[in-house]
Parts: C-alpha cells; sequence; structure tokens
C-alpha cells in the first residue's frame, strides 16, 4: 500500500469546504419532484433513490401527482475520494485518481409532470474522472387509472433507455444497491447482459398494477439510434450495443402493504432475451444470444423513527457468444442487502455480493494485470459496508468499504502476475448533493 498523507489532507479540505458551502446556504433546494408534490424527500425515499410506497405509487402514476412546475429541473453534485488497498506502480494508471479527491459526477434532471397523464425522469451526467458528458437515465410515462377502491387497475407506458430503470422496486440493476460507488476502483470483469445494457438500448414498454397487488410490465428494446439516438446521447457509439430486432422483457411482481403501509413486502421475477450482434458496425450474420432469468424479493418497515429495509436479487444467465471458448456459459448474479436508519438521518448498510459462472479463457482471461484472470474464471464475491449521514434532506456524506474474498477467479494470484482479491479493498468517501 502506498501512504499518500498529503492527497488524503487535500481530499478532507475540499469535501469539508463543500459541505460547509452546503450547509451555509439556508434556501430549502430539494429537487423537482418534492417541489411539484410538496412532500418531503423522506415521504417518497426510505432513503434517496430508494422508493417507499408513496414513492413507487408515484412513480406508477406517471410523475404526475402535484401542479405542473414551469421548470422541471433539479441538479445533483457527487465529490469523492477513494482509497484502493494495494497499486502496484506496474498497472498505478489502472488507478488514475486513487487517493485524490474527485469530481465524480454532476448531473442536471429535466424531471417532472408535463401534462395530466404524462410525466418524465431524465438526467444528463457529467463524468469527472473520465471529463465527459452524456445522457443518463430516462423513463418518460404516460399513466392512467381505472376503476375505484380494491378493483382499481394502474396502467401505463413508458419510453426508457435502461433495462430495469423503469422497475417501481429497488433490488434490479439500475437502481439496486449500492446507489453510488467508487467510478476509480477496481470491479470484477464479469456481468450479465441485463446489467449492461444502459443508456444503449430503448425500451417501450406496458404497465399495470391491478388491486395494489399484482404488478406486470411487458417491453420491447432496439438499439437506440435513428429517432432513438437522443436515448445515447453523448454515449461511445462504438461500445454501444447493437441488438437484433426487437428482444422482450417481462415481469411479474406480488406486493402487499400493511399496517397503515409501515410494512410492505414484494416477491417477483423478471426475464430478458435478446440477440447481439459482436460488431455493433456490421448489423448482419450471427449473433450472441443471452437469456437471463431473475428472481427479487424485498421488505421495507417505515416509521417517522426507524427505517428498515431488504432486498434480494438473484440473475441466471446463459449465453451463446461466438468469440468464447465454450458453445454456451452460464453466469450467475446475487446482490443482497439490509439498511437501518434513525431519526431519517443515520444510516448503516451492509451488502453481499457474489458472481460465478462457466470458466471461459476467451472471454475472461485477458492477460492484463488487475483486469485479468488466470483461470478464465468469472467468480467474484465479497460484502459492502456504509454508513450515511443526512444533516439535511439534500445533503448525504457516505463512507463505504467493499472487501473481496474473490476477485476474478480466485482469492490469491487471481491475474496470475500475483495480485490477490484483497488487493482490490477499497474505502470510499463521498459528498452527495441534491438540489
Amino acid at each position: 500500500m502506498h501512504n499518500r498523507p498529503h492527497q488524503w489532507s487535500r481530499c478532507r479540505t475540499v469535501l469539508a469546504v463543500a459541505a460547509l458551502a452546503c450547509l451555509a446556504n439556508v434556501a430549502q433546494a430539494v429537487p423537482s419532484f418534492a417541489r411539484q408534490t410538496g412532500l418531503d424527500c423522506m415521504t417518497c425515499h426510505l432513503s434517496w433513490p430508494e422508493l417507499t410506497p408513496t414513492g413507487r405509487q408515484f412513480k406508477l402514476n406517471g410523475y404526475t401527482l402535484g401542479d405542473r412546475l414551469r421548470l422541471p429541473l433539479a441538479g445533483m453534485v457527487q465529490a469523492s475520494a477513494t482509497s484502493t488497498a494495494s497499486v502496484d506502480p506496474r498497472v498505478a494508471d489502472s488507478f488514475p485518481k486513487d487517493r485524490q479527491a474527485t469530481l465524480q459526477q454532476a448531473s442536471v434532471f429535466l424531471s417532472g409532470k408535463l401534462a395530466d397523464h404524462v410525466g418524465l425522469f431524465s438526467q444528463y451526467s457529467y463524468d469527472g474522472v473520465e471529463h465527459h458528458g452524456s445522457i443518463d437515465n430516462v423513463d418518460l410515462r404516460y399513466a392512467n387509472h381505472a376503476g375505484q377502491g380494491s378493483s382499481k387497475l394502474v396502467y401505463g407506458f413508458t419510453l426508457h433507455n435502461n433495462p430495469t430503470v423503469q422497475d417501481v422496486y429497488n433490488t434490479g440493476p439500475a437502481w439496486g444497491f449500492p446507489y453510488a460507488s467508487s467510478p476509480v476502483a477496481a470491479a470484477p470483469n464479469a456481468a450479465t447482459a441485463i446489467e449492461s445494457l444502459g443508456q444503449q438500448v430503448a425500451g417501450l414498454g406496458a404497465y399495470a398494477l391491478w388491486r395494489d397487488t399484482v404488478y406486470g410490465e411487458l417491453s420491447f428494446y432496439r438499439t437506440a439510434d435513428g429517432l432513438f439516438s437522443p436515448l445515447r446521447l453523448g454515449t461511445d457509439h462504438a461500445e454501444d450495443a447493437a441488438l437484433k430486432g426487437y428482444p422482450p422483457y417481462w415481469r411479474l411482481a406480488l406486493q402487499h402493504d400493511w399496517d397503515h403501509a409501515h410494512h410492505s413486502a414484494m416477491v417477483g421475477a423478471y426475464g430478458l432475451v435478446l440477440d447481439r450482434y459482436p460488431d455493433n458496425t456490421v448489423r448482419s450474420g450471427p449473433t450472441d444470444h443471452y437469456r437471463d432469468l431473475g428472481f427479487d424479493a424485498q421488505y421495507q418497515y417505515i416509521t417517522d423513527r426507524h427505517r428498515v429495509s431488504a432486498q434480494l436479487n438473484y440473475v441466471r444467465e446463459r449465453a451463446r457468444i461466438g468469440a468464447a471458448s465454450n458453445a454456451s456459459n452460464d453466469l450467475h448474479s446475487l446482490r443482497a442487502k439490509a439498511t437501518y436508519y434513525f431519526d431519517r438521518k443515520y444510516g448503516f448498510s451492509v451488502g453481499r455480493f457474489a458472481t460465478r459462472g462457466t470458466a471461459d479463457d476467451a472471454l475472461y482471461n485477458t492477460g492484463e494485470p488487475v483486469t485479468g484472470s488466470a483461470t478464465g474464471s468469472p467468480n467474484s464475491a465479497g460484502y459492502l459496508w456504509e454508513f450515511d449521514y443526512l444533516p439535511r434532506r439534500d445533503v448525504r456524506f457516505m463512507l463505504q468499504y467493499t472487501r473481496y474474498n474473490r476477485f476474478n477467479g480466485a482469492a490469491t494470484n487471481y491475474d496470475g502476475q500475483g495480485r490477490n482479491a484483497r488487493d482490490n479493498n477499497a474505502l470510499y468517501l463521498m459528498l452527495w448533493l441534491m438540489f
């Protein structure tokens, strides 16, 4: 490990100055949804961005509760610093901002009610590490309802650019824990297709919630080009996915609230089947085939003083990839977390993550230090601990620690060049502002 005390001192100074500047601002600056509805942020969020039952209803109804704002704009800034356990001088370029204060992300949101039944969530973000701006998550909705009371049906249509960003639960890849993570720490090299298509595709879907209990959705995706090209504005088109046809995505969930919505629970399943061209510049010929099947569950207990939540998400992927060593490969992804908040101000979360699958040298053994796998295995696993402090509704200080017990296939010497899984353990400090 390399000690750089002068850089850590600079980190602390930058974060402290930003925090004081924010706390000195007495204006009650809150995001546009809160201004539109007149509700406190914590009415719709257990802790942002995790939704409460009220927040889920707001999203299901197309972001239309309240009066339409003339200019529904909001902003977000994330400033962070990361300390990786060990940075090998031979691969220092892989950690360009390690132990440095970083403007991680700055975003502007155009989000709110557009008409009586039409609402929008959209985000444009500047990446302070890559020094590049691009479109982020987008979800345009039409929503309406039929019937009353116990027979009520809420239904709608959504146009979005990231599978599961339209979902109302905090279990899937788009809105799952961790809600923020280090942009400079090393990450495992394997991920399922449904986790890897954000800001590359256009999805058009229909959804419904019947009797406040049964939720279903059916969406179809396509490459975000032509009329849909704004959904990937500013992204690296050379790396974007090129899909064949209109791959389907389905979602089914059972939910229940009780004790005046202090308790809520959900169990569900979802799936995505797609064919993707290996070269996005040549959209003909053989394709890579992916079939993802997910199962998830969520529980929340919410009072004015105590807030508890737990989420579980499991995805199994079967893939046939032309460039792979094997005729077919399996990949399993597990994510679980539990959170407790006291007085809507002090929070603690613990998470478990694990990815395992078929070893494949062509896919995972890149021969590169840090990112490669000497065994060709995608297996990675570890734990994540997070402490949060919210001095105001729109300010969050986060301290997060990630510990790996397996990384890219092994606990020790996983890249064949002497690097161990624990060398990628990372301590991450962030200041998160919403306004």
